[in-house]
């Protein structure tokens, strides 16, 4: 059901916006989400499905397609997932996810709605709640794919301040990455509100890969370059990655079960993230 793939950058675009529907084809996002909860006013909440269904429809997208649908709180939420079931879509996001029963509902109307098995959901955790839940969030359901910090609303809802080095915030995000891990997801760090610094955006980008994360959500098409390549693999970590490998293929043929690369012990669970890494490097290049 999950399937591997780049996600370095996933670009918000707002649902009620015609020219960035039709931009978001051209851009190097590795993934789209149309969104139809905060990007959109209640007043245009309609107008805003029709569109980016419309748009979905259309085809043109060469990233993978999310749709971000309204809460389950709002009385859009229903008639979201219907429309999002029956657009050629990869994923579905649901914000605010609270509870593991929340993820079931809505898999549910999915299902109900005739939605393909291969349309995953995500889920952003963005409240106190969410992420104190966030172990029984990331098992709640087969179609779940990915954990999506909602880093801009947990600060508010924390009460606390928006810092350079999101101390705020840290314990939360690792809480979210060893929620995904543990169930074998996907993993997007939150947004970078401030548009002129990108000194800030880089630190961020950094600070998101140190902690595990695949990539970034972002907000604007000009954060898309320095997400797309500070979490993609370097050129020396793959080189690093290729000795790791070749040195234990080389161990195992001569009865070892490990091998020692640059002076450091390799083991069967680092030749798992070298190959990980090759993987991602091979599906960038393809």
């Amino acid at each position: 059901m999950i399937r591997e793939r780049p996600r370095r950058s996933a670009l918000f675009v707002p649902g009620a916006n015609a020219r960035a529907l039709s931009k978001a084809r051209t851009l190097p996002a590795d993934v789209v989400i149309l969104d139809l909860e905060d990007a959109v006013a209640p007043a245009a909440k309609e107008g805003a499905r029709a569109a980016a269904v419309a748009a979905l429809e259309a085809g043109g997208f060469l990233a993978e397609r999310v749709l971000r649908v309204n809460g389950a709180d709002t009385p859009w939420h229903a008639a979201d997932l219907e429309a999002a079931a029956r657009a050629p879509v990869d994923a579905v996001c649901l914000p605010k996810v609270e509870s593991p029963e929340a993820l079931r509902a809505a898999a549910l109307v999915l299902e109900r709605a005739g939605a393909p098995p291969e349309v995953a959901l995500w889920a952003m955790v963005e409240t106190p709640r969410g992420v104190l839940w966030a172990r029984e969030i990331a098992e709640a359901t087969p179609r779940l794919a990915c954990l999506v910090a909602g880093t801009s609303d947990l600060v508010k809802s924390l009460r606390a301040r928006h810092t350079p080095g999101r101390v705020e915030v840290q314990t939360s995000l690792s809480l979210v990455v060893l929620a995904a891990r543990a169930a074998g997801l996907c993993a997007l760090d939150g947004v970078f509100l401030d548009l002129t610094d990108a000194r800030g955006l880089e630190a961020a980008c950094r600070q998101g890969r140190e902690l595990g994360f695949d990539g970034k959500t972002l907000i604007h098409p000009g954060q898309l370059e320095a997400a797309n390549r500070i979490f993609a693999p370097a050129e020396e970590e793959l080189a690093q990655a290729r000795r790791v490998v070749e040195a234990h293929a080389r161990a195992v043929a001569e009865g070892r079960g490990v091998a020692v690369v640059d002076g450091r012990l390799v083991e069967a669970l680092h030749v798992a993230e070298a190959e990980r890494l090759l993987r991602l490097a091979g599906m960038l290049r393809g």
